[in-house]
């Protein structure tokens, strides 16, 4: 293992233990660091002890580097891998297995941390057959949201991908922001050419109930929809779920052919147990997605597949189990399912 990969691997345990940014931006710093140094010269500073005297090498990262150099087992990776793993009940691994790809990632087109191929190659890792690349929309400037522009760039860096990663598939899509009269952040002509759209709410949280509920029923009812995103917007310990009416939501959801996301992200594990149980009553479609921000958030969706496990999720009901070819016919509505 060289340098550059123990420390990208440092960075993938510590993002997918959700370590305190600090910690992750410094090995991140780190890396880029070893990445632009020759390997020589990182060899020669490792012998003499001066590692940390390049700006962004720190007395950890310098460690890792000498011990990849060194070619024996780099001590602080061999903790973060036995430590950081993502728990998966016997239950949920039912679920895991039947995964053929994740609807919901990012990249560092807008907020996530590492490149397309990067996510890519991981989800191959992972034994993912496609993956959907959902950076945000324009409305979320705070994340860099994609303008029509750049969405365009975006396509066409993504059809050079998959030429190269087949058979993996990287799927086109986007996540929009659902505006607060229930309209989408991209236009039709956009939304149309994309392989799925996820639709979520990201402002005005705390808006009323009733035009909550309104705002979200518009949204899940637009035809080029096709999940809605982590719908109560809670953040556990930090921030309470939005006030809206579930029953329209998912009656809306199962009527328009819209999924309802289970959101795997450890700080919104998002719809609550209760509303999950609600959506299957109503006959909803579910996605068990990531919603990663970085390759080591890939691994998270074992907590969605062991929270669809304990509330009953059929798994026949859960789109990323299709096949590439079956799901983009499931968002077009010609595949027979109901």
């Amino acid at each position: 293992m060289t340098p550059v990969e123990a420390l990208e691997r440092v960075v993938h345990c510590l993002d997918r233990a959700h370590e305190s940014g600090f910690k992750t931006k410094a090995f991140v710093r780190a890396l880029d660091v070893a990445r632009a140094t020759p390997a020589d010269e990182l060899a020669e500073r490792a012998a003499a002890g001066t590692l940390t005297d390049l700006d962004g090498i720190g007395d950890s990262s310098a460690t890792v580097i000498q011990q990849a150099l060194a070619g024996g087992a780099v001590a602080y990776l061999t903790e973060l891998e036995g430590k950081t793993q993502v728990p998966l009940t016997d239950a949920g691994a039912v679920y895991r297995q039947a995964l053929k790809g994740d609807l919901h990632l990012h990249s560092r087109w807008s907020d996530g941390g590492a490149t397309i191929e990067a996510m890519a190659r991981t989800a191959i890792a992972l034994g993912h057959e496609y993956m959907v690349l959902t950076d945000h929309s324009p409305r979320l400037t705070v994340a860099h949201g994609l303008s029509v522009e750049r969405l365009e760039q975006q396509l066409a860096d993504v059809a050079v991908l998959n030429e190269q990663l087949a058979p993996f598939r990287i799927l086109t899509g986007i996540e929009v922001d659902i505006l607060e009269d229930g309209t989408l952040d991209h236009g039709d002509d956009m939304l149309s050419r994309l392989d799925m759209v996820i639709a979520s709410v990201h402002s005005k949280l705390r808006m009323a109930g009733k035009e909550m509920t309104e705002r979200m029923v518009r949204a899940v009812a637009n035809p080029h929809v096709d999940v809605l995103g982590h719908c109560t917007g809670r953040m556990i310990g930090k921030r309470d779920p939005s006030s809206f009416d579930p029953d329209y939501v998912f009656a809306a959801c199962a009527h328009f052919h819209t999924a309802v996301e289970i959101n795997c992200r450890p700080e919104r594990l998002d719809p609550p147990r209760d509303l999950l149980k609600m959506a299957i009553d109503y006959g909803c479609w579910f996605s068990i997605d990531s919603d990663a921000h970085s390759t080591g958030q890939l691994e998270w969706q074992p907590l969605g597949c062991n929270r669809a496990a304990e509330v009953g999720v059929p798994l026949d009901r859960v789109i990323n189990t299709f096949t590439a070819d079956r799901l983009l016919a499931w968002t077009r509505g010609d595949d027979g399912a109901e």
